[in-house]
């Protein structure tokens, strides 16, 4: 499906691996201009392997999204590359590393850089680009979030607060921002095998007796199995599908939305 994002800039926060690396693939291959933001050493080398396997613009640029001078200093250089900023998408997040069932397990100084990187990081985000797209009057936001901000999942708790922070936050800016064609949407994965969902086994596997301790492998089957009805993992590919077309104009009347890319784990009725 051509998507008409040709020529067009995304931000891609989060974006040298996981979903938010599947994102940036999505778009290159959809001749879109890509800048990756990231803390991550490899993303000034991610956004060169984006240019050659797909032939589009892509620049790396090293992005702490808890610090609003970084974010600026990311903003002024994507612009002077791509000369505007037509779609955002915020995945940069992270767990508390810590398994939090029963929320006692993690005590209240587990919270702070949870909410830090995975809420302010996105305010400061929506603080810095709106400004920017207002006086074009077009532009997407799609906000990262996950199911687990959506059904208290005792997993992770301050993880599972932050991402219903980023689900309710999202509202407010596509309500704010719809006079200006600006249109805002939330997607959250269900099970998806990334760095983090692993580090949430670890967390897990770590406060185990020796006698229930399963490899990751295991623990991941068995609970695709209990919780997943259409019984198989989602890929960062199954995310990334779905950020493209809510940033394209065949989403040109989707606005303040939460999409579940999740197997069917959730389900509203």
């Amino acid at each position: 499906m051509n998507l008409h994002l040709q020529g067009q800039t995304v931000v891609v926060t989060g974006g040298a691996s996981g979903i938010g690396l599947a994102t940036c693939r999505a778009f290159a291959a959809e001749k879109a201009r890509v800048a990756i933001w990231d803390v991550a050493k490899n993303v000034a080398d991610a956004a060169q392997q984006l240019t050659q396997q797909f032939g589009t613009p892509a620049i790396g640029c090293t992005v702490d999204v808890t610090d609003t001078t970084s974010v600026a200093n990311a903003v002024q250089r994507t612009i002077g590359e791509f000369g505007a900023i037509e779609h955002v998408v915020h995945g940069a997040a992270i767990g508390s590393g810590k398994f939090g069932f029963p929320f006692t397990n993690l005590s209240p100084n587990d919270w702070p850089r949870v909410l830090e990187v995975n809420v302010m990081g996105m305010v400061n985000v929506a603080h810095a680009i709106a400004p920017v797209m207002i006086p074009q009057r077009r532009g997407t936001m799609v906000f990262v979030a996950s199911v687990a901000g959506q059904i208290g999942s005792q997993t992770d708790p301050p993880y599972s607060a932050s991402k219903a922070a980023n689900i309710n936050f999202a509202q407010c800016l596509a309500k704010d921002l719809a006079p200006q064609g600006i249109r805002v949407n939330t997607v959250c994965p269900g099970m998806v095998q990334t760095p983090l969902n692993r580090s949430v086994w670890q967390a897990w596997h770590d406060q185990q007796p020796a006698d229930k301790r399963l490899a990751y492998d295991d623990w991941a089957a068995a609970k695709i199995r209990s919780v997943v009805p259409l019984g198989s993992w989602q890929r960062p590919e199954d995310i990334a599908d779905m950020i493209t077309f809510l940033s394209s104009a065949r989403a040109a009347h989707v606005t303040g939305q939460t999409i579940n890319i999740d197997g069917g784990f959730v389900m509203h009725w």
